[in-house]
């Protein structure tokens, strides 16, 4: 193996160390690894944190991109890489190649890497929702009316969220706690209304005012409840997230009075049909340059920062690629 370096957490945090052959992990197939990036499961790996890595030492980053002994670009999202096992924070992983995406051909590594898992999250998300609303009997008739709303609009999930669903035609009203200060960029990812989450933060009535037409919740708890009470008959809602806590204190009225759906999103363990149409939505909608004008790039002990500015609430909005 090459002279190069990995990013190792053990119990005394995360340190740079020289690349050992252990810390591919193992698998049928080997990646060259050239990005990865910043999430937040990534942010609490890097703090040691219990409930995302299973054990210490152990290398962090739920996303790896790199190509295969042929040249072919691949990723790996989820599939407890970085959690349950050693990650992509080092230059080669092992892993089984059913567990192995094809990157699409308009994307280069790193723009792979900066779609991560937060991207392929989001592109599941607006797939769950279009399955649900373009199969109902009476879509053709509009019925279904309103903006989709996007909470955590700012982070990685929620900004590529709005990205896509405007590119394909859908009303997008981003959630946010900072309006003011990202009110701007949220309208020129393409969102019509920017909407404060304090809105949706104290508990409200199990059926209230049909403001949406459907939702991405990237928070769960309690805005995930006002959101299922706000959604219009027949409307989707997926939640793919648990940053406002894993609780949710609703009723069935929402599903039984107006027909809502709730979809849930488990990026991690999803089945290899489910990756490649998230990743053709990403290939056919996502704007890139805008996707690089919301992406920072770090080194290795770069990530280190950035997963600590996670944690805390200082990152800057958008997505952060590590270049191995």
């Amino acid at each position: 193996m090459t002279a190069t370096k990995t990013l190792l957490v053990t119990d005394n945090g995360p340190a740079i160390v020289d690349t050992a052959p252990e810390h591919a992990g193992e698998g049928d197939t080997l990646i060259r690894v050239s990005h990865s990036s910043v999430n937040y499961k990534d942010g609490m790996a890097l703090a040691g944190n219990k409930g995302v890595v299973r054990t210490l030492p152990i290398v962090p980053g739920i996303d790896a991109v790199g190509t295969l002994e042929d040249s072919t670009l691949v990723t790996v999202n989820g599939w407890g890489i970085g959690e349950r096992r050693n990650g992509g924070y080092t230059p080669e992983l092992r892993i089984d190649a059913a567990h192995i995406t094809r990157v699409p051909d308009t994307f280069d590594a790193w723009t792979a890497a900066a779609i991560g898992t937060a991207g392929y999250t989001a592109a599941m998300s607006v797939a769950a929702y279009e399955r649900f609303t373009n199969s109902r009997p009476d879509h053709e008739a509009g019925a279904v009316r309103g903006p989709v709303a996007v909470t955590g609009a700012t982070g990685g999930v929620g900004s590529i969220a709005i990205q896509l669903l405007a590119a394909r035609g859908h009303e997008v009203a981003a959630i946010t706690s900072r309006v003011e200060e990202h009110g701007d960029y949220l309208r020129e990812l393409g969102a019509i209304d920017v909407i404060d989450r304090e809105e949706l933060a104290n508990k409200g009535k199990p059926l209230q005012k049909a403001r949406f037409g459907g939702a991405i919740d990237t928070v769960g708890s309690t805005p995930l409840a006002n959101l299922l009470a706000q959604v219009q008959w027949g409307g989707t809602v997926t939640a793919c997230g648990l940053a406002a806590g894993p609780d949710l204190d609703t009723t069935v009225i929402p599903f039984i009075l107006r027909g809502v759906n709730l979809a849930g999103i488990n990026s991690v363990d999803a089945p290899a049909a489910f990756r490649d149409e998230a990743w053709a939505i990403l290939a056919e909608s996502l704007d890139v340059n805008k996707l690089r004008s919301y992406t920072d790039t770090v080194d290795l002990e770069g990530a280190i920062q950035a997963g600590a500015d996670l944690l805390a609430g200082n990152a800057r909005h958008g997505r952060t690629v590590v270049e191995l």
